[in-house]
């Protein structure tokens, strides 16, 4: 059997690097925009999302409201086929990742 502590070992890495992805994105997010995530918040999605008490983890180091999707793992890909669907309408977003 694994331990909790060494699962908790095994994620801190990757848990750090979520960590420092999100404070970078919110330092290179355009002024519009900052003021909604200010006033919104972070919703989270995907398989990460699920680790237990990663929202309260992000909230407690960026100081902003973060709540799960209600579905995170089809959140994911429900955005991905909107994305797909107006492809035209998020042609710059995409070009410049």
């Amino acid at each position: 059997l694994v331990s909790e502590d060494e699962i908790r070992d095994a994620i801190v890495e990757p848990v750090n690097q979520i960590l420092e992805i999100v404070r970078t994105t919110l330092e290179r997010t355009p002024p519009e925009l900052s003021a909604d995530i200010l006033d919104g918040g972070v919703t989270l999605a995907g398989g990460g999302s699920l680790l237990r008490n990663l929202d309260k983890l992000i909230s407690q180091e960026t100081g902003l409201k973060v709540v799960m999707a209600s579905d995170p793992l089809s959140a994911v890909v429900m955005g991905s086929g909107m994305v797909l669907d107006h492809l035209e309408q998020y042609r710059d977003v995409l070009l410049q990742a």
